[in-house]
């Protein structure tokens, strides 16, 4: 594989919330991943190494975390994200939101919208109650598993 493909890659890396990128190009593959002492990237099966990672990298790694601590959710049920993707909190732009905080739902009713791979995925409620927190905005990505809304 061309070294700018793999300087691309890595670049591509860099710049997303991905932790891991495996790319298969006939018999060759090149898997780069973080690790947060410092990051290395490597190619396989050439074995190429790329030069550890800049600081500033590893200082992007927390920043990329927007999950907030779980003491600072309310108490309640928490609905996490299932997939990766974008949140929107309407069906449309300019659209009434799905749900508002202090606003009663009941189980199976639709919270919100995860937008992935041009796919929209309605998110519902799995148990009735009142909504007491939305933890994520209109738009914003989301990791499979971070908490999105609490229902109490």
């Amino acid at each position: 594989m061309d070294l700018r493909k793999i300087k691309k890659l890595i670049d591509l890396l860099e710049e997303s919330n991905l932790a891991e990128l495996e790319i298969k190009e006939g018999e060759e593959v090149v898997r780069l991943s973080r690790v947060p002492t410092g990051g290395m990237a490597v190619a396989a099966p050439v074995a190429l190494q790329a030069a550890p990672a800049p600081a500033p990298v590893a200082a992007a790694a927390p920043a990329i975390d927007t999950t907030p601590p779980a003491n600072a959710l309310p108490e309640g049920h928490v609905v996490k994200a299932p997939m990766v993707g974008t949140f929107y909190a309407s069906a449309t732009p300019g659209a009434a939101a799905f749900v508002k905080v202090g606003q009663q739902v009941k189980a199976g009713e639709t919270l919100g919208i995860i937008e992935a791979m041009k796919m929209f995925n309605q998110i519902e409620a799995d148990v009735a109650g009142t909504v007491q927190a939305i933890v994520v905005e209109n738009g914003q990505p989301v990791e499979f598993d971070q908490p999105m809304f609490v229902i109490a």
